[in-house]
Order: C-alpha cells, then structure tokens, then sequence
C-alpha cells in the first residue's frame, strides 16, 4: 500500500543515475572517491541512495562533461558556478535539446510550475509546437518513463508534468481549424484502462493540421461505446495508442476484437504495448511500432 511518509523524498539508486545520464556507475563511483562530486546516502545494505539535489547536480555535471568539460574542472566549480555554467546556451541544437530536457525533469522534481511552463514556451517560441513535442518533450518524457520504471518517481510528479503538457496540446489543437472534407472519418481513444493521452493528443493534432475529420473520444474508451459510436457515425480509420503493457494473449484478443467488429475500417495501433502482439496482423489493422513510424503513417493521410 501507498506510505505518503515514505514517498515524500525521492531516492535514486546508482543505476538510475546511470541510466538518466550516460554516466556508467563505474564512472560515477570513481568521480565520487577521487573528485567527491556526490556525497550519496547509504542503505542498511551499504548501497549508494541519491535524493533530488543529487541527481539535479549529477544531471548538470554530465551535461557540461558532455559537452567536452574535464571533470577535473568540474569539481573544482561551487555549484553555483556549474549552474550557470549549464544554462548557458549551447551552440548545437542537440545541445539546445538535451539542456531544455534536463531543466524540465528538475522543474518536475521540484513541482516547479512557473519552471515549467516558462521552458516549455521558450523551446515553444524557437523551434516551434510539432518540433518542440518530438525533440524535447518526447525525450523528456522517455526518461520520466525510466524514472517511473525504477519507482523513483511518484505519480504525482508524473502528473504534474503530464497535466501541463496536455493541456498545452490541447490548446495548440484549438487553435487548428475543424474539417468536415474528405471521405476519412477517423475515431480516437485510448482503449479501456489505459490513461497515457500525451501521444494519442499529438496525433490528433497532427491529423487535424492535415485537415483530417476526426473525434476523440479520449481515455479509457470501453469497446462497446466504440461500437455503439461507430453505429451512429461513418468511421473508417480507428486510431488508438497504448503504453500500458498487457500481456501478449490480451493484446492479440484487443486485435482480434477490433479487427472482428470494423471489418471494414483500419485499425491502427500505436505504441510499446504493439511490442506484445505475437499473431501476425489482420489484412485491416495497422501496426505502428516507432515514432518515425507513426510520423510517416500520418504524413501519407491525404
């Protein structure tokens, strides 16, 4: 069960730093006994726990290490100066890339709001929304997925962060004008306790841009209002994106399902859970296994 006391701080384990910063453990372990960049905790068990100051400070360090600091210069900086150090602009767009990614993981971490938001709308205001989605948000998300793997953040951490992002979406697809031309009606949803809307609203927002007919009918969408829906409205695209890893007899009885009761139409299905689909495909269903897969999907809709 839950402990609020427990998941007040979060803790990191060395691997996690690893994994959050290209840093191997190794590397880390020697950089904590000969330059003392980290001074982290110790379970009972005697191995290394990090709170939040420590991996914001790891994540800076790696950064600038990176981007072809010597560590030995690193150390020797107060952490004042490897702050501004780290926000200065980059001159690569990676670099540009990675710094705004690791700015907003520190806003989530301290529930920082105002951070955020002001982030988001300068990456926003240079690169543009579809850009600003695939190279930082999307990264960003990536490793708030390994942090929610390793349990090291809680959920209301995710969705703070979420909560913000969706509604910025949601406001860039307002701003898009509706469609009611063309002959492809496309539903979307997410199917029946599955919540992760931040891709599935992406794609929408590409769809419309195109000028695609579409409706979402959002999160955890039983199959029988599909149904129902669909008996009251032309649909020949069903779009729906799933995280939420289910086990490969679910995800093929899902296809099957789908496939079975809109012969006619075409299922697309994106996302990591397609991973777990072990039958191969019904001739009307579409399975888009990456980004770039569900990027080109979408540019070839006319």
């Amino acid at each position: 069960m839950f402990n609020p006391i427990s998941r007040t701080l979060n803790s990191f384990t060395i691997k996690d730093i690893e994994k959050l910063t290209g840093i191997k453990a190794h590397t880390i372990r020697i950089w904590e006994q000969r330059y003392n960049i980290l001074r982290p905790k110790r379970k009972d068990t005697n191995h290394r726990v990090y709170d939040n100051d420590d991996l914001k400070h790891i994540m800076r360090i790696a950064y600038l290490y990176h981007n072809g600091y010597k560590i030995s210069k690193l150390a020797q900086m107060s952490e004042t100066e490897v702050i501004r150090l780290s926000l200065e602009q980059p001159t690569g767009h990676n670099d540009y890339y990675q710094l705004q990614v690791n700015q907003l993981v520190e806003a989530m971490i301290d529930f920082d709001q105002s951070k955020f938001e002001k982030i988001f709308h300068s990456v926003l205001l240079r690169i543009g929304f579809e850009q600003c989605i695939l190279q930082v948000i999307y990264p960003y998300l990536e490793k708030v997925g390994l942090l929610w793997l390793t349990g090291s953040v809680v959920p209301a951490q995710e969705h703070f962060a979420t909560n913000i992002i969706r509604k910025k979406i949601l406001v860039a697809i307002d701003g898009l004008e509706l469609s009611n031309e063309g002959d492809k009606n496309f539903l979307l949803f997410l199917p029946d306790g599955e919540y992760h809307e931040i891709p599935l609203l992406f794609s929408q927002y590409l769809l419309r841009n195109k000028g695609v007919n579409l409706v979402n009918l959002g999160p955890s969408v039983p199959l029988e209002d599909i149904v129902f829906y669909s008996s009251r409205k032309k649909v020949t695209h069903f779009y729906t994106h799933i995280i939420t890893q289910h086990g490969k007899k679910e995800m093929d009885n899902f296809v099957q399902e789908m496939s079975t009761h809109f012969p006619s139409a075409s299922i697309i299905i994106s996302g990591p859970a397609v991973a777990n689909i072990s039958t191969p495909a019904p001739a009307n269903v579409v399975l888009l296994k990456s980004l770039n897969e569900i990027l080109q999907f979408i540019q070839a809709v006319s």
